[in-house]
């Protein structure tokens, strides 16, 4: 069955936008992230799920959510920044720990501001003076070492004022997140930086404690692992799957957090942002273009997608060849994750899918039919389709939820 996108409206409070007033929700933000408020109207349908599982991360929305309502929650990343970020969103910290977080930001905090010694180096971003100014980068590099160095072996507070100084960071930046492909502003004068940037860091630190404070009910599991592949050891029945994977619109993930990647260590050259990036599922960046070139369809994961792919490769356009490979791996891809997953559900388990559709060059990408249809052949039943929103100005783009029933 599927609900006809007609009328509906682009909707901010179902996009990552909503998230940025909830709490630990807030923290960090990625564009391509979905909205809470998306997953707790789909936690609402099924009050009695106690396993709630998400194979596709991302900042650990699904998983927030549903230990808040006292479930437990499974999730996986590819990325061991987004890892770390979720099991920080979702670990359980002490009054101790939440009060000498406070103590060590202050701490920390005088550390940078003294400039009697060298500063350590900034990370290895390209064109990193584009980011920040002398000013923002000396400062952080000072407040990175000052928070390692003040915060060995105290794993909670380290976490949490890492987080903080991740969205400091992003603050001090010249970088401007309102739409895909990013922009810069001009670097500010640096009597600015030297009045705020002290203030900015400390107010984050505060922020972040407030949704420190908000303990979750229940517990999440938070492994580094591979959607294609399952889940890494033993597992629990699933009862409920509720996810958002990477759309097909060659969007990458890690483009986008690479500065928080780069100052956290998760990241230290650009070679390997490309070989991270070639282990997702949609979004090539860096060296993985190139190997999407090269990349060829062994077994087709549904009917439609060789055709799509022609017709994409069919406009003679300049990329036209890498984006008819890019619509093949990424619906490969999936079927992959499909067949992977159906092992790990509990009998009636329900799944729950939030997916946007594509065009390229004309050609539009139905991602939202081909899912459902692979979950079918997969030997899902009862598979839906419901479209929720407009996504942008493009008249043919919108988001859906597919769902499905496992027996």
């Amino acid at each position: 069955m599927v609900s006809s996108p007609t009328a509906l409206r682009q909707r901010a409070d179902y996009t990552y936008r909503f998230n940025d007033r909830v709490a630990r929700h807030g923290w960090l933000r990625l564009t391509p992230a979905y909205s809470v408020r998306i997953v707790e109207e789909l936690l609402d349908r099924h009050p009695d799920s106690t396993r709630v599982f998400d194979p596709f991360c991302g900042t650990g929305t699904t998983a927030l959510s549903a230990i808040q309502r006292d479930a437990d929650a499974l999730t996986i990343d590819i990325n061991p920044f987004l890892v770390w970020l979720t099991r920080a969103k979702t670990a359980r910290y002490s009054p101790k720990s939440l009060t000498a977080v406070g103590r060590t930001a202050g701490d920390a905090v005088r550390r940078a501001t003294d400039t009697a010694t060298d500063a350590p180096p900034p990370p290895a971003i390209h064109n990193i003076s584009r980011w920040w100014g002398a000013a923002e980068i000396d400062f952080l590099c000072r407040l990175k070492a000052a928070i390692g160095h003040l915060t060995e072996g105290e794993a909670a507070v380290s976490d949490l004022l890492r987080v903080a100084f991740c969205r400091t960071l992003m603050r001090l930046s010249n970088a401007a997140f309102n739409h895909q492909s990013m922009s810069f502003r001009a670097a500010r004068p640096r009597r600015l930086l030297e009045r705020n940037a002290t203030e900015v860091f400390l107010s984050d630190v505060e922020y972040v404690l407030e949704g420190a404070r908000q303990e979750p009910a229940g517990r999440a599991a938070v492994l580094h692992g591979d959607a294609l592949e399952g889940v890494p050891g033993a597992v629990e029945s699933i009862d409920l799957v509720i996810t958002s994977p990477p759309y097909a619109n060659r969007m990458s993930y890690v483009r986008e957090l690479r500065p928080y990647m780069y100052w956290t260590d998760y990241l230290r050259h650009s070679r390997d942002a490309g070989e991270l990036d070639w282990k997702t599922v949609g979004g090539t960046w860096g060296i993985a273009t190139s190997r999407l070139s090269d990349w060829e369809m062994n077994t087709t994961p549904h009917s439609t997608v060789a055709s799509l792919a022609e017709r994409i490769r069919g406009t003679g356009k300049t990329h036209s060849a890498i984006l008819a490979n890019y619509v093949a791996k990424y619906f490969s891809d999936m079927n992959s994750h499909f067949r992977s997953l159906a092992p790990m559900l509990d009998r009636n388990a329900t799944v729950h899918y939030v997916v946007g559709n594509s065009v390229f060059y004309g050609v539009l990408v139905p991602t939202e039919e081909i899912l459902a249809d692979m979950l079918d052949i997969a030997g899902f039943s009862e598979v839906t389709i419901r479209a929720i929103r407009k996504r942008n100005s493009k008249r043919e783009l919108f988001e859906f939820v597919v769902s499905a029933n496992w027996h």
